[in-house]
C-alpha cells in the first residue's frame, strides 16, 4: 500500500527526517510513536506531499513527489488541526471535499454527527471539530488514512466510537498511519508499530511480535492467599494486590512443589507483561544510549 525508502526532510538547513524506510501494507493499522519533535507530524506531511524530500514515496506503487500528487487521491489526512472553515456547517465542510453523498451520509451517521452537522462549525466543541476533521479524513472511500492525535478532544464514548470505526475500516481494506501521544488508546487499535526518534526509524515490527517477551516475573493467585504469602516469604518479589503475588520465573517449580505439598491450589499464573508505554521507553533509552556510545 504505502512504500518508504531513504526519505529524508530537510526544513531550512535542518535535516527532520534522516533515511527513513518503512512500509504499510493494506488493511493494517500503523501507530507512529515517538517523543515530541521525533519527527512524527513532518513524516506524515512528508507522505502528503506538503514538504520538500528526498528518497522515494509509493502508494500502490505511484510515485508520491512535490510536482505530483496524483497518488493522494485515495488518500485522507488529519494533520493538526482539521482543516474546517468556521462560518460554514458541517455538513457544508464535508460536502466541499465529498464525491459521493451516500458515503458522506453514512460518515455523519456513523460518528453520531447527525444532531449537530448543520450547525456552523465556529459553534462546534473541541471534540465535535476534532470528529469533522476525521469525517473529513474518511470521505471517498481512502486506501490509506493518515491521523496526527485523532483521540485530542474526545471523551472517553466518542474515542470508544472512533476505534471501533478504524477497525471496521481496515476489515475492508483501508489502511491507517495514526499518531497519538495516547498509547494505552492506540494499542487497542494498532496491529502494527513504527517507532522514531529524532528524525530516524529505530524500530517496525507487528504488535504480536513487539509484546511478544520471555517474561522473567509472573502473578500467583491461589486459593489461599495469606498462606500463600506466608509460606512463599522467600520467594515473594512485591505485593501486587492483597490476593496476587509476583514471583521469579526461576522460582516457580519449586513454588509449585510447596503450594502442592500444603494442600493449596494454584488458581491463576500469569506472566506480568510490561506496558507498552514502559516498553517504549527502555527502547528509547538503549537507542540514547548507543547514540552516545
Amino acid at each position: 500500500m504505502l512504500e518508504i525508502k531513504q526519505v529524508n526532510t530537510i526544513i531550512g538547513k535542518k535535516k527532520i527526517i534522516k533515511n527513513a524506510t518503512f512500509s504499510i501494507s493494506s488493511g493494517s493499522i500503523v501507530g507512529l510513536i515517538g517523543p515530541n519533535g521525533a519527527g512524527k507530524t513532518t513524516i506524515m506531511k512528508t507522505i502528503l506531499g506538503l514538504t520538500k524530500f528526498n528518497g522515494e514515496i509509493k502508494l500502490d506503487n505511484q510515485a508520491i513527489t512535490e510536482n505530483n500528487h496524483q497518488a493522494l487521491q485515495k488518500v485522507g489526512a488529519l494533520i493538526e488541526h482539521p482543516a474546517i472553515y468556521p462560518f460554514l456547517t458541517g455538513i457544508q465542510n464535508l460536502n466541499l471535499y465529498s464525491t459521493d453523498p451516500d458515503d458522506l451520509r453514512q460518515i455523519v451517521h456513523s460518528l453520531g454527527m447527525d444532531s449537530y452537522i448543520d450547525q456552523k462549525a465556529k459553534e462546534y466543541s473541541l471534540g465535535m471539530k476534532q470528529k469533522l476533521g476525521i469525517a473529513i479524513a474518511l470521505l471517498n472511500h481512502p486506501s490509506l488514512v493518515i491521523l496526527d492525535e485523532p483521540m485530542n478532544g474526545l471523551d472517553i464514548e466518542a474515542t470508544i466510537l472512533i476505534r471501533k470505526i478504524i477497525k471496521q475500516y481496515a476489515q475492508k481494506g483501508c489502511s491507517f498511519l495514526i499518531s497519538s501521544h495516547i498509547l494505552s488508546e492506540l494499542q487497542k487499535v494498532m496491529t502494527e508499530i513504527v517507532l522514531i526518534d529524532n528524525g530516524k526509524i529505530i524500530l517496525t515490527k507487528p504488535m504480536s511480535a513487539f509484546l511478544k517477551n520471555n517474561y522473567d516475573h509472573y502473578v500467583i493467585l491461589t486459593d489461599q492467599p495469606e498462606k500463600t504469602k506466608e509460606l512463599l516469604v522467600n520467594y515473594q518479589t512485591t505485593n501486587f494486590t492483597n490476593e496476587h503475588l509476583i514471583v521469579n520465573r526461576e522460582d516457580i517449580s519449586t513454588i509449585q512443589k510447596i503450594l502442592y505439598s500444603n494442600q493449596i491450589s494454584l488458581l491463576e499464573l500469569i506472566p506480568k507483561r510490561p506496558t507498552l508505554e514502559r516498553t517504549i521507553v527502555t527502547l528509547l533509552n538503549g537507542q540514547e544510549v548507543e547514540n552516545h556510545a
